[in-house]
This record gives structure tokens, C-alpha cells and sequence, in this order.
């Protein structure tokens, strides 16, 4: 069996524990809360739907689902296998309260982009897009995930500002601050799917994708070590802490998706 299979099958078993050989249509993991990815486990050749749309299944029965930070708190997840009648679940999430912070008497120009950028800031955004539409057949997700770099966090999931009365989206991701040059290291295995270093909010930006539209976005490096299309490990050296874009200081945003759905990386590591 290869390694990488072979690794992901182990935490598997550890994290799904006896039910896995055991008849149960569903076993899933992961925090039942507003921007959590849940992990699943069902039978070869079931069909998974969630809120009655298909979600991939791996043929070994692995899937992924996500919620994002404002997502409804019940869910409804079928489990179709052969002709059998459908076993519905309800998923029940926790709701999350975020830090909301108002600032005013900003100078509009920090509020809201100059016209001659927009072009650029669009032409970023379908870049970033494209990449997180990858909808790869690897499961690496299954494996448990890393901190990509060592640090103070300096950010949180789900917080928000209002600058002069006008609020902005909410951040998506965890900010983990560090001199410019501190390594940043793939938090599980997957393929790089986008490098670019100078974007105009996010400045170097790298997208791994980890299978089944799950993918980490890191944001502002002043570095890549890999290209678009190179396979990498976990663990392995990928970028660099930066500033870059509109950064107050250095530090590393990760982000998570599931496809468009914004998920919060803390929920996948060790707590800090």
C-alpha cells in the first residue's frame, strides 16, 4: 500500500476508532460548530447529500463537508446506499459569537480602494477562485493537520471591523505573527495550486489543495519555495513569513475551505 494511503488510513482508524468495521452507515468527525470541517466515513459506493446536494465520496467512502462563519445551525445529511431506503441525519451546530471592533475617522482612501486598483483586485480574486474550485480525488484531508508556522497568534477566525460606519467582511482566517523570513511549512500533504507574490490585498499567496475541495490558503508571505503544480508533504517548507500587500506588520494568515465555504484552521490543530 503507498505510504501516503497507507498514513492516512492509520489516523483514520485512530480517529473513527472500531466503528469503522462496524455496520454503521455514518461515522464523522470534527467540532459541530460555525466554521468547522467535518470529516466523514461511510460505506464504498454510498452517496452522501448534504442539505439534499451530492457530496463527493472517495472510493474508499471518505467526504468532506464544511460550514461556514454565519451558517445555519441544522443540517441535514443523507446516507444513500445501493437501493436501500436513505438514512437521514441531523447535524446540529454550535453558534459562535466573534470580536466585532468600530473604527472611525478613517481617511476614505483606507476604506474602500482606489478605482484604478479595482481592476486589479478583481483580476486577483478569479485567480484565487479558480484554484479553490479544484476538485481533486485525494483525500489528504483525512490526515490531521499542523500549525504551518510558529508564532504568536495575532488574529482570529471570524472577527470583524467598521470603519466609519461601514462594515467590512470578516476575517477568514488565523493570523500567526513572526519576523519576516520565519518558515512557513505545509500543514498537510497536497498540491500547490496557485503561488503568486504580489497580489494587491494579500501579497504572496499560496493555495494547497488537500482533495475533495478542502484547501489552505496562506496570505502575505514574502516568499514560495514551490510553483503552481508541485506535489508536497506535510511538513515540508513551502514559503516565508511576510508583509507583503496590505499587511500592518508580518505575519502569516492561513485560511481553509471547502470550496467557497470559509472554515476556521484553528479548529483542525493543537490549541495554542
Amino acid at each position: 500500500m503507498h505510504k501516503v494511503l497507507a498514513g492516512i488510513l492509520a489516523f483514520s482508524l485512530v480517529m473513527f476508532g472500531a466503528n469503522i468495521g462496524q455496520a454503521q452507515d455514518l461515522v464523522l468527525e470534527g467540532e459541530r460548530t460555525q466554521g468547522s470541517l467535518l470529516r466523514g466515513k461511510v460505506a464504498p459506493n454510498a452517496k452522501v447529500f448534504l442539505n439534499d446536494t451530492q457530496v463527493k465520496v472517495s472510493s474508499d467512502g471518505y467526504f468532506a463537508i464544511g460550514f461556514g462563519r454565519d451558517a445555519p445551525l441544522t443540517h441535514t445529511l443523507k446516507v444513500a446506499l445501493d437501493e436501500q431506503q436513505p438514512r437521514v441525519h441531523t447535524i446540529t451546530l454550535s453558534e459562535r459569537e466573534y470580536d466585532i471592533q468600530h473604527i472611525e475617522g478613517l481617511p476614505p482612501k483606507m476604506v474602500t480602494p482606489p478605482e484604478e486598483v479595482l481592476k486589479r483586485i478583481r483580476q486577483d480574486n478569479q485567480q484565487v477562485a479558480n484554484a479553490r474550485r479544484t476538485d481533486d480525488d485525494r483525500v489528504d484531508f483525512m490526515g490531521q493537520f499542523v500549525w504551518p508556522a510558529e508564532g504568536r497568534i495575532s488574529g482570529v477566525y471570524g472577527s470583524q471591523r467598521v470603519l466609519n460606519g461601514k462594515p467590512k467582511r470578516p476575517h477568514f482566517g488565523v493570523d500567526v505573527a513572526g519576523p519576516v523570513g520565519t518558515p512557513v511549512h505545509a500543514p498537510a500533504d497536497g498540491i500547490i495550486t496557485l503561488w503568486v507574490p504580489d497580489m494587491y490585498y494579500s501579497g504572496g499567496t499560496m493555495i494547497i489543495d488537500h482533495g475533495h475541495g478542502v484547501s489552505s490558503t496562506f496570505l502575505h508571505l514574502s516568499k514560495g519555495h514551490v510553483e503552481a503544480g508541485d506535489t508536497v508533504k506535510q511538513g515540508q517548507l513551502v514559503g516565508e513569513i511576510g508583509a507583503t500587500g496590505r499587511a500592518t506588520g508580518p505575519h502569516l494568515d492561513w485560511r481553509i475551505n471547502w470550496f467557497k465555504e470559509r472554515l476556521d484552521p484553528a479548529l483542525l490543530v493543537p490549541k495554542r
